[in-house]
């Protein structure tokens, strides 16, 4: 028999795209480097489960990296690292590069907001001897997911002296932590009936906080509630009025954990967005004189429309690199509108248990890379932004030159459904920028699963960004 390949063969191995074998081409050497990289990220992700936890840990890490404040009327030099807070809940850090932002800057955005539930303004009360809290969702969940959950407190309280508290209660397993209650099978036969989405209501989203009543008193009035509120002022000073001054939330209690008997994967809470905010911001910390700027944002409000003005749609990073490009003495928008942009962000991994929502040709999945998005939205592509084709050239060239593992994905079938990202904004912007995240299962649901591997990719694919001279 020939050895010599047929024509058809021959232009095969030319012009049509190879399947990808994942995990698979990856040796011992570079599987260890991933592994390790997930063990810090872990602990990022333990410590940064609600925003400003997130930006304290990201300071902290900047800090030790040798980032300083940013001030507006000094100036900086090549290889300068400075970090800029926004209300201390989104971060910019900054990598000063050899051409400052004449050309641009290199700019990785990320959310570290997750789907949660926020208390409302007044939300202790008590009912039938029992206390409660009363609640209001964050962003897109299923509410079914958050009951029969344990959950930990954690936020802000600001008191009428001004002074600020912080609230941590329920993470550690010796503590007590709280629940949203659900009703026993034997009495759900009308519940069962109802579509998913009317299963449960917003206002049933109420947190069980307290049984026993307040001692030493004549009063026969709410002493579930007066106990609950008495244990808060003696531990954070606080009264009931203070909450009218609070940010809030329950979040799950349990920690991020390996998941698989290969432990190739991690199971936590809010790898949406923090599973690409993690790469980006290490890319950061690691890289040292880059030719441009490299600026990474982690921002506030994504999972609720990016508003307000600790989102993507305020002016803060707009006016940072104004800022930036007033020190090299240039037009700040002239200087926007030659950078680049990674915007940070996830994608629906193709779960075969629900293979009907996807289009399996045009998903991403797990363990074989980061994926990149050119549009995100819903339907016709309503409320995205598609990258161009001479923006994902480079994009592609870029991941290729530097042997990161990738791949392309939608959000699911066409009319499924859908979802965005801050891309759009920063398209806004006049900014070249397509979507390059980390693929991810059961997202937004309290515990949403990743691979070790695709979260190593994404910080090469972060770092070849900043680094590379392309």
């Amino acid at each position: 028999m020939s050895d010599e390949k047929s024509k058809a063969t021959l232009l095969k191995e030319e012009i049509m795209m190879k399947g990808s074998k994942g995990a698979a081409t990856l040796n011992a050497e570079e599987i260890k480097k991933a592994d390790d990289f997930c063990v810090g990220y872990k602990k990022f992700l333990d410590h940064s489960p609600v925003e400003r936890e997130a930006v304290s840990y990201t300071l902290e890490l900047a800090k030790k990296a040798g980032f300083t404040e940013y001030d507006e009327n000094a100036s900086y030099n090549a290889g300068d690292k400075v970090y800029y807070v926004n209300r201390d809940k989104a971060i910019a850090l900054a990598v000063i590069g050899k051409n400052g932002v004449k050309n641009g800057a290199r700019l990785a955005i990320a959310h570290i907001d997750s789907p949660r539930i926020d208390l409302k303004p007044n939300p202790l009360y008590e009912d039938t001897n029992l206390a409660l809290f009363k609640t209001h969702y964050y962003g897109g969940l299923k509410k079914y997911q958050w009951t029969a959950l344990p959950l930990s407190l954690h936020g802000t309280v600001v008191k009428l002296d001004g002074t600020k508290v912080n609230i941590t209660w329920g993470d550690d397993e010796n503590e007590s932590c709280f629940c949203v209650t659900d009703l026993l099978p034997h009495l759900a036969k009308d519940q069962v009936s109802k579509p998913l989405a009317k299963v449960f209501t917003g206002e049933d989203l109420n947190v069980l906080v307290g049984s026993r009543p307040y001692e030493d008193s004549n009063d026969e009035k709410d002493l579930v509630k007066l106990n609950v509120m008495s244990i808060l002022n003696k531990k954070y000073g606080i009264v009931e009025g203070d909450f009218l001054s609070a940010e809030l939330c329950l979040i799950p209690s349990f920690k991020a954990r390996d998941i698989g008997f290969d432990a190739s994967m991690i199971g936590g809470y809010g790898h949406d967005d923090k599973v690409c905010a993690y790469p980006a911001l290490m890319a950061s910390l690691d890289v040292e004189t880059p030719e441009q700027t490299c600026v990474t944002y982690l921002t506030d409000k994504e999972e609720t429309g990016s508003d307000g003005n600790t989102g993507m749609q305020s002016d803060f990073l707009r006016y940072f690199i104004y800022d930036l490009a007033k020190q090299d003495g240039i037009d700040g928008y002239k200087a926007l509108s030659k950078s680049t942009c990674l915007s940070a962000d996830v994608s629906a991994a193709y779960d075969p248990t629900y293979a009907s929502a996807y289009e399996a040709k045009n998903s991403c999945y797990i363990n074989e890379g980061v994926v990149i998005s050119k549009y995100t939205g819903h339907g016709g592509k309503y409320d995205t932004s598609d990258a161009s084709a001479e923006y994902m050239g480079k994009v592609r060239a870029l991941l290729e030159k530097n042997n990161v593992m990738w791949q392309v994905g939608e959000l699911g079938k066409v009319d499924m459904g859908g979802g965005g990202t801050i891309a759009k904004y920063v398209a806004n912007m006049n900014v070249d920028v397509v979507d390059l995240g980390v693929p991810v299962l059961c997202m937004h649901a309290p515990f949403e699963i990743v691979s070790k591997i695709d979260v190593y990719m994404a910080y090469r694919a972060f770092f070849a960004f900043f680094d590379d001279k392309i």
